[in-house]
């Protein structure tokens, strides 16, 4: 799988592919991100690549022409367009798992006030990683990036563990538990030292239940939906 960012801050990326498991995933071939400079793009001695928005308002807007050339440049067969953006369909495991299917995206960082909307016609997808406004879309795309790629086989050494994380199903994770069985007092509950694997799973089956129950409830309804 490939990944083109597309971003005015390309260093902002240096430290998050260079390290844990998306550096080593590289390393293996497994996949390739690229980051390119939005400005290489852009016009004049200067690489515009912003200006005021028409009706006036505060600040400033990423042109639609280098958003265009770029990403035309960057396509290929099978490319999918996202726009990171706090307009956007909200960012979940599914849509994750969804895109980890695909063999190449670029993903587009806004920045400033956002983008001439007539830009965002060619995009494929739109997605915000939540209710809230970031400085820009760099960090959104790192996120993305992230969960995305750990579904790729062989991102995540043991692949199938994938399965058992909060959200899959629409469930938060059980509890866990590791070494010394005593800690301050505080013991790990007994099913999960008497090695009967059908037991830990059912004792986790109730208890991620139990968790999603008091800290996400909305969770549970759309669990049981999906169940039926």
């Amino acid at each position: 799988m490939r990944i083109d960012i597309l971003t005015l801050f390309p260093e902002m990326f240096v430290g998050p592919f260079s390290q844990s498991l998306l550096f080593k995933a590289q390393q293996r071939g497994q996949v390739q991100i690229e980051v390119h400079s939005l400005r290489d793009f852009g016009f004049g001695k200067r690489r515009t690549v912003d200006a005021r928005p028409y009706g006036g308002g505060r600040g400033m807007l990423l042109m639609a022409e280098p958003l265009y050339r770029a990403v035309q440049k960057l396509r290929r067969k099978g490319t999918l367009t996202v726009y990171l953006s706090p307009k956007g369909e909200r960012l979940s495991q599914r849509t994750a798992r969804e895109l980890s299917g695909q063999p190449h995206l670029i993903l587009v960082c806004g920045h400033y006030e956002g983008v001439d909307e007539r830009w965002l016609a060619t995009v494929d997808r739109e997605i915000s990683i939540g209710d809230y406004v970031l400085t820009g879309g760099e960090i959104p795309a790192m996120v993305l990036t992230d969960a995305v790629l750990r579904w790729v086989p062989g991102v995540v050494k043991e692949n199938a563990s994938l399965w058992n994380d909060s959200w899959v199903e629409n469930l938060l994770e059980a509890p866990q538990y590791t070494r010394p069985s005593v800690w301050r007092g505080r013991k790990v509950p007994e099913v999960l030292l008497c090695g009967d694997h059908r037991a830990i799973a059912d004792w986790r089956r109730v208890h991620s239940r139990q968790v999603t129950l008091a800290r996400r409830p909305e969770l549970l309804e759309a669990y049981r939906a999906t169940r039926k």
